[in-house]
């Protein structure tokens, strides 16, 4: 403990962090790397596998449903009006006057410009598996690093190569690539962990989504990170685990970590406590912003707080789905077939287009950016248009009822029973006691392990979601401490995370839509929300390393053979009591 205390921050990462892999999981992405790196690798969390079942499926999912009710339109349509009434633009069915383009245009361009656009154009995945020593494979390798390819060049080659006995399809592919696969070739993406739990269904059964989940990290493990298996004992792995997984998936992904990738040893940290030693603090209210679901917790002395933990089921890819919903409503959107359901590449593009254009500020917000349409066995069509109303959209964070149902349901709780029900509450479950252990511990995935302490306790049945505004789920969740001096240090240390963090203008909308939420009983006038001191796409990701680093040795840390032979059975039941000397830790390095 003193030799920490002394350490240079940056040694103590040399040391410990080149052997550490932080792995945080989310439902559209993976973060993962070496402690000791800046960044981790930002991976879509999918997997294409190859098919030659008749009729194909693009998507092994949940029941794929777009339908829209007439009463949810028209709560979506009132939502918009609301949203135009604040933002001064014309409502929903107002006609614009053409003279307002020309000043609308050169303003918005010339303020977006400088923010950087991220292209949207995409080339198809190339799926076969060449010999190396083919004279056409050889020739081909030199054109298939060129990103923009013509396709119309490639499919030609491609169809003739088929017929040689050299080409197969590659049996699976990981990441973006997966994502860029064209509707024509025989394969099918899955997608392991939806909405913030393993997307388990009748059409994609548990012990599948567990496959596609080694297979997706340990493609990443080995092409990314290159640790191949047999080195894989020397590492220790810190998961870092969003607050929406209950203790039955966490314990599935420990079993992955440990029994089938084969790390030396793991160690589980809750995604909301990271994020706050990400930014070396030691308490705030932490809004994680993700693809697919936004989480609040509050964090107090290194400890978090359980009772305060609020679920929302949206996220960044339903600003995206509303900013194609607001185009096709407009008339901005071309005449082309945009599907992200069957079409992950257009999800893709759609995502692109949001990070780039869509912002929350005052007045009318167009611009004129290039749409692509993908089409199966051509290539990517260009199309220039304006684009409107682009303030709405990230304003469904405050009014949901924009953002429409999900158009992938949950499955009903009996198609769990295919394996085991993944949302049971394992410390009801009944283990067998060792001899050598004391009668107040068992072996269980939460027995006597410090994060389990505080980790929030999950309904036998899960309670049907509300779909309350971002500022309110904030003010209900910091409220719920029940002692005003830390509900307004809460309210002064709102930490925002999440790749949606990035959206202008979200910051201010969100301090003053907040205050405004607050019941003017409250003894409470002043809302901050803090800015983050390093990228808040991975600050949850960097705080997993700066724990994994600090804590390395501790008990909380599981070694393989324990968990594969009889579970956990850690020494101290302690919480992190070393917290305030934890976070002064995690200060210096940040500043180091």
């Amino acid at each position: 403990m003193d030799y920490l205390k002394s350490v240079v921050p940056s040694q103590l990462i040399a040391e410990r962090g080149s052997n550490l892999v932080v792995i945080n999981p989310g439902s559209a992405n993976i973060r993962i790397g070496l402690a000791s790196q800046d960044a981790p690798f930002n991976v879509p969390h999918c997997i294409a596998r190859y098919t030659n079942q008749v009729p194909k499926r693009n998507v092994q999912d949940q029941m794929l449903n777009s339908q829209v009710t007439t009463a949810q339109h028209m709560e979506r349509e009132r939502a918009y009006d609301v949203i135009a009434s604040l933002l001064k633009i014309p409502f929903l069915d107002e006609e614009v006057a053409n003279s307002s383009f020309p000043r609308k245009m050169g303003r918005v361009d010339g303020h977006g410009m400088h923010n950087g656009k991220k292209d949207t154009v995409f080339s198809w995945t190339d799926v076969h598996e060449r010999d190396p020593t083919s004279p056409v494979a050889v020739e081909s390798s030199s054109s298939k690093d060129v990103n923009h390819e013509p396709l119309d060049q490639r499919v030609d080659t491609d169809s003739k190569e088929l017929t040689s006995s050299i080409i197969k399809y590659r049996q699976f592919i990981c990441g973006e690539d997966a994502l860029k696969i064209s509707p024509s070739e025989p394969y099918c993406l899955h997608r392991p962990i939806r909405r913030g739990h393993l997307n388990i269904s009748q059409h994609y059964p548990t012990q599948q989504v567990l496959e596609d989940l080694h297979a997706i990290w340990d493609w990443i493990l080995i092409e990314k990170l290159h640790i191949p298996h047999s080195e894989r004992n020397f590492y220790s792995a810190i998961l870092v685990v969003p607050e929406t997984f209950d203790n039955r998936e966490i314990k599935e992904m420990l079993t992955i970590v440990l029994r089938d990738l084969r790390f030396g040893s793991a160690v589980v940290h809750q995604e909301g406590l990271a994020a706050v030693f990400g930014n070396g603090l030691s308490s705030a209210c932490v809004v994680n912003v993700g693809s697919q679901v936004t989480t609040v917790i509050c964090i107090e002395d290194g400890v978090a707080l359980p009772a305060t933990a609020k679920t929302l089921p949206f996220g960044g890819e339903d600003l995206s789905r509303c900013l194609l919903w607001t185009q096709r409503h407009h008339q901005t959107w071309p005449p082309i077939c945009t599907d992200i359901l069957s079409k992950p590449v257009d999800l893709l593009m759609l995502n692109r287009l949001k990070e780039s254009y869509c912002e929350i500020r005052e007045g009318e917000v167009d611009a004129v950016a290039v749409v692509h349409s993908y089409e199966e066995g051509t290539p990517p069509s260009s199309h220039k248009t304006r684009l409107t109303a682009l303030n709405v959209p990230p304003m469904g964070l405050f009014f949901p009822m924009l953002l429409v149902p999900d158009v992938y349901p949950p499955p009903p709780r009996a198609w769990f029973h295919d394996y085991e029900d993944m949302l049971e509450e394992t410390w009801q479950t009944e283990y067998s006691k060792r001899p050598d252990v004391p009668d107040n511990v068992y072996p269980g995935v939460n027995v006597n392990y410090p994060m389990w302490d505080s980790y929030p306790v999950y309904a036998t049945k899960p309670k049907k979601e509300e779909k309350v505004g971002l500022a309110e789920a904030i003010t209900s969740s910091i409220l719920l401490t029940g002692r005003i001096d830390l509900q307004r240090k809460l309210f002064l240390s709102i930490q925002l995370v999440g790749g949606v963090a990035l959206t202008r203008g979200l910051i201010p909308a969100m301090e003053e839509r907040v205050l405004h939420a607050i019941p003017s009983n409250e003894a409470i006038d002043t809302v901050e929300v803090l800015q983050s001191r390093i990228n808040p796409s991975f600050v949850s990701w960097k705080g997993g390393a700066i724990i994994g680093v600090l804590d390395f040795g501790r008990d909380a840390w599981i070694h393989r053979e324990d968990w594969i032979n009889s579970g956990i059975f850690t020494g101290s039941g302690r919480k992190y009591k070393d917290s305030y000397y934890l976070q002064a830790q995690a200060m210096c390095y940040m500043n180091s």
